[in-house]
């Protein structure tokens, strides 16, 4: 590639230096992803290919949006919706070059480019304050920087077997993906309510690692529970 200043905004800064008969295939853009995330879509849109569209309220933490050009990591969601107010998404966000910090609001169905990153699996080995430590399947071991892990350090605890997925962005760990549904046991709630089973009443409960979640008045210390990591919030009883 060269630089040029001829390009239309997204793609200002980039100019195909290639053959312009040659036919691209879909199968070589994962190369050009994974090489330069941060101008990914602008590859994309020389190339021919669609931008990855997602809703506001579809990103989670630890995913990366492209914002003019800039690559950001979502460190925070929050979302809102009161009365007959559209529903927003308040996201705290990190520039992954400049390191500066952004907190936009969107409208929950606003459309925004996700930026696809080399993943890789792996599972939770230790921490080593900063640094959360884990490990793929060649053994080798991978740092992510707690501050990168936003609301995620929430459900990470000690021994968990959980299989997650590592982000990675210019060669380097700066995410954690856990499953959409995880199971976790409860540390302590106040006592179970008799004869409520309908789930509607909430209590507050601690987790092994002293977080706290909403669970159903039934639900007892030592039961575990399914969470899903998207809200935070109570799915269900884990099944035995």
């Amino acid at each position: 590639f060269r630089r040029s200043g001829n390009q239309s905004k997204s793609c200002r800064d980039l100019e195909l230096a290639c053959e312009p008969e040659k036919e691209w295939t879909y199968s070589e853009a994962p190369l050009l992803f994974v090489r330069d995330a941060y101008s990914a879509r602008a590859i994309l849109h020389l190339l021919g290919f669609p931008s990855i569209m997602k809703t506001a309220q579809e990103f989670r933490a630890g995913q990366v949006i492209d914002i003019e050009g800039h690559a950001w990591i979502v460190l925070k969601t929050e979302f809102n919706k009161s009365g007959r107010n559209a529903a927003v998404c308040k996201m705290k966000l990190k520039n992954l070059l400049t390191g500066s910090s952004y907190e936009p609001v969107f409208k929950a169905d606003d459309k925004l480019a996700q930026v696809v990153l080399e993943r890789k699996e792996v599972t939770y080995s230790y921490f080593a304050d900063p640094l959360y430590v884990f490990m793929d399947s060649d053994y080798e071991q991978i740092e992510v920087e707690k501050e990168y892990l936003g609301e995620t350090v929430n459900f990470i605890i000690d021994g968990m077997q959980d299989v997650c997925e590592a982000i990675f962005y210019q060669g380097k760990a700066i995410s954690i993906e856990l499953p959409t549904i995880i199971v976790r046991k409860v540390k302590y709630t106040e006592p179970a309510v008799r004869g409520d089973t309908s789930g509607k009443v909430m209590k507050t409960a601690q987790l092994e690692n002293d977080f706290e979640v909403k669970i159903p008045a039934f639900v007892e210390i030592g039961e575990s529970i399914e969470i899903d990591t998207r809200t935070g919030e109570f799915r269900a009883r884990a099944k035995a």
